[in-house]
C-alpha cells in the first residue's frame, strides 16, 4: 500500500518541485531554530552588556563591549554555589525517592495485580485533575505537622523529597512501560526460579532504562525549576534553592547580574539534557509503542 503524503513523488522528481521543497523545509526549520535559540543568545550576551546598554531602546543585537564581570558578580554577589548546592540536594533526593517509590508501585500495578488495583490506579489519576495550586495548603500543613509523629519538615530537604514522591504522571508512565514488556521474559524468569523482587531487580530494570531515564529527567527539571512550594517550606536564606533566590535578590541587584545569574542556573539542566537526550527520546518512543 502507498503511503500518502503532502507533496506528491512525481513533484519531488521534478528539480523545480524538490528545489521548492527543500527551501521551505530550510526555512521552517531556520525559523523554528530562531524561536528556540534566539532567547538563550539574548540572556547569555545580555549579560555581557553593560548596564546601560541592557536597558537601551531599541536594543542591540550585539554588545559594543563585551563585559564578563556580570558572571563573576552573580558568582559571588549572590552565593551562587551555596545555593547551587541546595538545589542539587534537593532535587537529587526527590529523584531517588520519586524513582524508588514510584517504580515500586507502578511494578505492583502491573505485573502484581493486586486487589482493587484498578480503583486504586483510578484514584491516583484522579490527582492529575486537581490544580497543583490547590494542593498547596493541604501539603503544607502536612509538611508543618506531619502526622502520627507530630514533626515538622520545615527547613528540611524531607520537605521536598517527601511530597515529590506523590507524582501520579511518572508513577503512570512506568507503569504503561511494564504493563508493555513482554510477558515471556516474566515468565522465563520466574520459570528460573527468581521471585518478583529478582525479577524486578534483574529483568524489569535493566529493560526499563529508557523510561527510567525519562522519568529521571522529569523529576530533577520539576524540582529545579519550582518556585512556590520551596517558598514556602524554606524560611531559612541559607537553605534556599536558586529558583527562590534568584526572585528574592532581584530587587537589590543589576540586572545584568541577575540575568548572567539565571544563565549559570540553567546550565546543570541544559547540560543534562543534552547528555541524555538520546534516553529521552527513547523513552518516550518505548512508552508509546508496544513492547
Amino acid at each position: 500500500m502507498s503511503t500518502r503524503t503532502l507533496i506528491s513523488p512525481a513533484t519531488l522528481a521534478r528539480p523545480r518541485g524538490r528545489a521548492i521543497y527543500w527551501t521551505v523545509f530550510a526555512a521552517v526549520v531556520v525559523l523554528f531554530a530562531l524561536a528556540f535559540l534566539f532567547p538563550v543568545y539574548w540572556m547569555v550576551t545580555g549579560a555581557m552588556k553593560s548596564p546601560d546598554e541592557v536597558a537601551r531602546t531599541p536594543p542591540t543585537l550585539v554588545p559594543h563591549d563585551w563585559h564578563l564581570g556580570g558572571y563573576t558578580d552573580a558568582w559571588d554577589l549572590m552565593q551562587l554555589p551555596q545555593h547551587l548546592g541546595n538545589t542539587l540536594v534537593q532535587a537529587a533526593g526527590a529523584w531517588a525517592f520519586q524513582l524508588v517509590f514510584c517504580t515500586a508501585a507502578a511494578y505492583a500495578l502491573s505485573r502484581l495485580r493486586p486487589a482493587f488495583g484498578k480503583v486504586i490506579l483510578g484514584g491516583i489519576l484522579a490527582t492529575l485533575m486537581v490544580p497543583a495550586q490547590a494542593m498547596v495548603v493541604p501539603k503544607y500543613l502536612t509538611v508543618a505537622d506531619l502526622p502520627l509523629i507530630h514533626t515538622s519538615l520545615l527547613n528540611d530537604p524531607l520537605g521536598i523529597w517527601l511530597p515529590a514522591v506523590a507524582n501520579a504522571f511518572n508513577l503512570y508512565l512506568l507503569k504503561r512501560f511494564f504493563d508493555q514488556l513482554p510477558r515471556e521474559v516474566m515468565e522465563a524468569a520466574e520459570i528460573d526460579g527468581a521471585g518478583r523482587l529478582r525479577t524486578l531487580w534483574s529483568v524489569v530494570l535493566p529493560m526499563s532504562r529508557p523510561v527510567l531515564g525519562v522519568v529521571s529527567i522529569f523529576a530533577l527539571v520539576a524540582v529545579w525549576q519550582d518556585f512556590l512550594w520551596p517558598l514556602m517550606v524554606f524560611s531559612d536564606t541559607d537553605k534556599q534553592p536558586i529558583s527562590v533566590t534568584l526572585v528574592q535578590l532581584s530587587q537589590n541587584i543589576q540586572l545584568t547580574v541577575l540575568i548572567a545569574a539565571m544563565v549559570i542556573a540553567s546550565i546543570p539542566m541544559v547540560a543534562l539534557f543534552l547528555v541524555f537526550q538520546r534516553h529521552i527520546i527513547a523513552g518516550i518512543s518505548a512508552g508509546s509503542t508496544k513492547g
